[in-house]
């Protein structure tokens, strides 16, 4: 028996021969052909459609995805250019100790008044310049009985200059070591990061916000700037909102900074130190 190709239409002669051919049955059969043609060309006609339009739909949300975070890293490189301007411009003026030069005393010598005698005849001599008695002094005047005994070296030195004070100022290390790990820098020789790189912050984010229902229901979207400190064992501390959009938003940006795994810790001068960081966590609604 020979195969029958149901698209051609001599089989239905085949099947209604010596039949009635005016029965609804025959009409029915005769078009058959061309509706299963028709139904086909439909159906990857719309099969195509569809695939295209997914195509076109995933490479769209693609290149939308890598403009979001391209955007999203030129705005976190704003901010911390804005903060490495600040934190220049607020730089502390370090005052060097003033040292003052060395004083040299002058050496204080005795004076002593010395008079020549004169000798002169005793009608020359004034009254007033004659050497009273004891009993004519004045009753008021005290006279001392002790002796006291003179300075034997006429050179007496006021002060001594030949010995030379030392200060030696000690720098608090431990003091220092102490501030070193309890300051928070905004700039640093090597910045924080997390682990991967921008584009796996920008994935682990999308991965992990939760939108929030109220907020999704009211259709509000936006960016909300979190700022948080990575300490020098990398996890996440004080984390803040410094521009936020809705409280729910607010809310959500502050739960997934939290529960972000340990970044790499900023370094200067070959350390680990606590570095300020802010983040702008996007909410967009599909």
């Amino acid at each position: 028996m020979s195969k029958i190709d149901l698209y051609d239409p001599k089989w239905i002669e085949l099947v209604f021969q010596n039949k009635n051919k005016e029965y609804g049955a025959y009409q029915l059969r005769k078009g058959t052909s061309k509706r299963n043609l028709l139904a086909l060309a439909i159906l990857i006609a719309a099969a195509l459609i569809i695939g295209g339009y997914l195509v076109y739909k995933i490479e769209a949300d693609k290149r939308a995805a890598e403009r979001q975070a391209y955007m999203e890293q030129l705005e976190l490189s704003k901010l911390q250019e804005k903060a490495k301007q600040e934190k220049k411009e607020e730089k502390p003026k370090v005052e060097k100790p003033k040292i003052e030069p060395k004083k040299e005393l002058p050496q204080v010598r005795e004076t002593q008044k010395f008079t020549a005698p004169v000798i002169k005849k005793d009608e020359l001599v004034k009254e007033d310049n004659q050497m009273k008695q004891m009993a004519e002094l004045d009753a008021n005047t005290a006279v001392g009985v002790k002796d006291q005994e003179g300075a034997k070296d006429r050179t007496i030195e006021a002060a001594r200059t030949d010995v030379v004070e030392k200060v030696v100022v000690e720098e608090p290390k431990q003091e220092v070591k102490k501030e070193v790990e309890t300051k928070v820098w905004e700039v640093v020789e090597q910045q924080p990061s997390f682990p991967g790189g921008p584009s796996a912050l920008m994935q682990w984010l999308s991965s992990n916000i939760h939108y929030p229902p109220v907020a999704e229901e009211n259709g509000i979207q936006g960016r909300v700037v979190v700022s948080f400190i990575v300490e020098p064992n990398g996890t996440i501390s004080n984390v803040q909102v410094v521009r936020g959009v809705d409280p729910s938003l607010d809310k959500e940006a502050v739960r997934v900074c939290k529960a972000m795994p340990k970044w790499q810790p900023g370094m200067q001068n070959g350390q680990a130190v606590r570095v300020k960081y802010n983040l702008p966590v996007t909410f967009k609604l599909q």
